[in-house]
């Protein structure tokens, strides 16, 4: 596949993103290719770990390929999504739950499906050029990919901030937030994967990690604390208007953008995730909820088509004056009964 290259060097199990002018969006074959080669390893003693990487300076992987989503979702095809997003959960579990360490190399944008396969490992790198970010509110959607469950562990209320306005992240934030490990300095990538394979053993990234680069985000933590604290989405905006200085203004206008009812739905799930009976499987199941109904009653054909498809960015949302119903997020988060995500394996 010439979207992918997957191998065995030395110890080390090792999986390279290369669609680099598509800036290394997930496509569902890549997603097939990279579990099936982590069910593999898993049992394969010359595999030590596996490191996980990408062609190109732009991106790890700037999110889902989603293109052939929203033709069959126009289409009236509702089985291609729900099967993406059912196998690529239970990737995005697998990663978080492998057995051995699982090393990623963040440069660029790691975004939406690229926070799934890049974020969940036991070793996540970033350098000086990575962007980290869950956007998906913008295109109808919520933060997926097991990201809600990253959002919910984040300090304070950041989970709600970064899911709701999609802020991305710079290194130093990554590391704030918990959605990398180490900052080490791009140049030096090279020789550390290359001493990954010849050891098979990950000590060395602690070794060579440097001092984290400042936090933007935790300069704003004591803001979004104080704004992203309320019960649902229209308390935080009730809060953001009621003060007069930029932090409110910028997030407003950040908020602007997203479709109400993801809005809401992001927040409803951060808060019922934030427990401590929490875990990988029951964050893919509640995301699963609300992907396996997007297209038929969510806003993501409407938001793909706006952004990426016409680009007009003037999407028609659902609740446009952004006043959701709890009735809305409810039906949205049901259960879903015999379709619900499951990790048996076939």
């Amino acid at each position: 596949m010439t979207e992918i290259h997957i191998r065995i060097e030395g110890r080390a199990g090792r999986i390279t993103l290369t669609r680099e002018k598509a800036l290394n969006a997930l496509s569902y074959d890549m997603c097939l290719a990279i579990d099936a080669a982590l069910k593999d390893w898993a049992k394969d003693d010359s595999v030590a770990l596996v490191i996980l990487d990408a062609a190109g300076d732009k991106a790890f992987c700037a999110g889902g390929d989603i293109a052939e989503l929203y033709n069959t979702g126009l289409a009236g095809d509702l089985a291609y999504g729900r099967d993406f997003w059912r196998d690529e959960y239970r990737m995005n579990a697998r990663i978080f739950e492998y057995p051995k360490p699982v090393v990623s190399f963040l440069q660029g944008f790691t975004m939406g499906g690229g926070v799934g396969i890049g974020c969940h490992g036991s070793h996540r790198i970033v350098g000086e050029s990575s962007q980290l970010a869950m956007p998906e509110c913008g295109i109808g959607l919520v933060p997926d990919v097991g990201g809600s469950l990253l959002l919910a562990l984040a300090p304070g209320r950041l989970g709600e901030y970064l899911g709701t306005t999609g802020y991305r992240m710079g290194p130093g934030d990554a590391l704030h937030a918990g959605f990398a490990d180490h900052y080490i300095t791009q140049d030096k990538w090279p020789a550390l994967i290359a001493a990954l394979q010849t050891s098979g053993d990950a000590a060395c990234l602690a070794e060579a990690a440097e001092p984290a680069p400042e936090s933007p985000l935790a300069a704003m933590q004591p803001d979004i604390d104080a704004c992203f604290a309320g019960e649902a989405i229209g308390d935080i905006l009730t809060v953001l208007r009621g003060r007069d200085d930029d932090f409110a203004a910028r997030s407003l206008k950040s908020l602007s953008r997203g479709a109400p009812l993801s809005l809401a739905c992001t927040v409803e799930m951060i808060h019922r995730l934030r427990s401590a009976t929490t875990s990988m499987r029951s964050a893919l199941e509640l995301e699963y909820r609300f992907t396996h109904r997007a297209v038929e009653k969510g806003d993501l054909l409407e938001g793909v088509r706006a952004l990426l498809i016409d680009k007009d960015k003037s999407p028609k949302w659902q609740y446009a004056d952004g006043t959701v119903p709890a009735v809305a997020v409810s039906q949205m988060l049901m259960p879903l009964g015999a379709d619900k995500l499951t990790f048996e394996e076939e």
